[in-house]
């Protein structure tokens, strides 16, 4: 169920929203020059992050190859740490729907998590 395109499309706009809610955390809780800084470094150091680890087999091409556990503690703090920004930014309606698709999103992708953790 985890390669299925609607599943795949949901995760893709999962890490999405994930950028956005670092973005928006760093522009509501900053002023002046950390507003930028943070707005735009925060997103693009996860995303730089998050595209360079995979897991030997994992579909597509990335420099670092780790353990399916690492894979997993690794989405665990991107999407964790997405939802905790959108708590830390006084949005906890969004955090609460945010944490609610991904745990959903999960448990679609129960086969992927279990491959991940047998590497």
């Amino acid at each position: 169920m985890a390669n299925h395109p609607l599943n795949l499309a949901l995760r893709f706009i999962l890490e999405l929203g994930a950028l956005g809610a670092m973005g928006f955390w760093g522009w509501t809780q900053h002023t002046g020059l950390e507003r930028w800084l943070w707005t735009i470094i925060l997103p693009l150091l996860a995303a730089l992050l998050w595209g360079t680890v995979r897991v030997p087999g994992d579909p597509g091409y990335a420099p670092i190859a780790v353990h399916g556990i690492v894979r997993l503690l690794l989405e665990i703090g991107f999407f964790g740490g997405a939802v905790w920004l959108l708590f830390a930014a006084r949005q906890s309606g969004w955090a609460i729907a945010f944490l609610v698709v991904i745990i959903l999103h999960y448990a679609l992708s129960y086969d992927r998590i279990l491959w991940m953790l047998r590497q």
